[in-house]
């Protein structure tokens, strides 16, 4: 055979060897992954300057804490003025010495931040994560103003796919689960009758199979994760998604508006 002259050609020959059994689909997608990872730019991936979980540096402990418990985060950016001034990052294992009664203040413990330009490709960002040993990058814009955050976490999983965290289950039986708000975090894979089955609705499955496959319709494009849409009476979250599906949702239904009194 000849060899490949470019990468449309290169991913022509490995889906080639996939069809061939030389390569299984898992394999394939880690290759197509790196391989996309290449020509990536930061801002693709980056969560973006509205949906960042913050700190304020003058909090009060106890807000701090709830923010870490309700964000689940291991790493948070803590700002002064507003968004634009990040002061540094605060790991959520510090948490433990500031309740402890220990004379560090939260500014003393924060690790510095690292900016980086939306334009940075995600290969080069993966390479400066491991030298360095950090996990997360502040983005930045032209400008200096801050567009948004990436972590390691974010790059990696455009390469080997989602990466299980808090929003992840293990069983088919947990593909919907509710937390102790009420709200239900549900697998986008599950399927619409299992889903319609559990909050009583009528979703048709004609068009798509997974609730992932519904959010996807109703949007017309792929989500970015903290993307919100109603759908008659539930409100869906984006949990967790990469640039090829969506994987966790948190799903609340909305408050009903009160029926009228007889006679009005």
């Amino acid at each position: 055979m000849r060899e490949p002259e470019d990468r449309e050609q290169l991913l022509a020959l490995l889906h080639s060897a996939f069809e061939r059994n030389l390569l299984d689909a898992d394999a394939l997608s880690i290759i197509e992954g790196a391989l996309q990872v290449s020509d990536m730019p930061v801002r693709e991936v980056m969560i973006p300057r509205a949906q960042m979980d913050v700190i304020d540096i003058d909090d009060p402990l106890e807000k701090i804490v709830q923010t870490a418990l309700r964000t689940a985060h291991s790493r948070f950016p803590v700002i002064g003025e507003n968004r634009d001034d990040v002061i540094g990052i605060l790991l959520a294992k510090d948490l433990l010495r500031l309740m402890s009664g220990d004379d560090d203040s939260l500014r003393d413990m924060l690790r510095p931040a690292v900016f980086i330009p939306e334009s940075k490709r995600l290969n080069v960002l993966l390479r400066e994560f491991r030298a360095s040993r950090n996990h997360m990058a502040i983005v930045v814009d032209e400008y200096g103003g801050v567009a948004g955050l990436v972590t390691i976490e974010d790059v990696l999983e455009q390469i080997v796919g989602d990466i299980e965290d808090e929003y992840d289950f293990d069983e088919s039986a947990d593909n919907i689960r509710a937390d102790q708000t009420g709200r239900y975090r549900v697998k986008a894979a599950t399927e619409i009758e299992d889903f319609n089955e559990v909050f009583g609705t009528a979703f048709e499955d004609d068009d798509y199979d997974t609730v992932g496959g519904l959010v996807i319709h109703q949007l017309g494009r792929l989500p970015k994760r903290g993307e919100v849409v109603q759908i008659d009476a539930l409100r869906f979250t984006v949990l967790r998604a990469d640039s090829r599906r969506v994987h966790a949702l948190m799903v609340d239904r909305l408050p009903q508006p009160a029926a009228p009194a007889a006679g009005e």
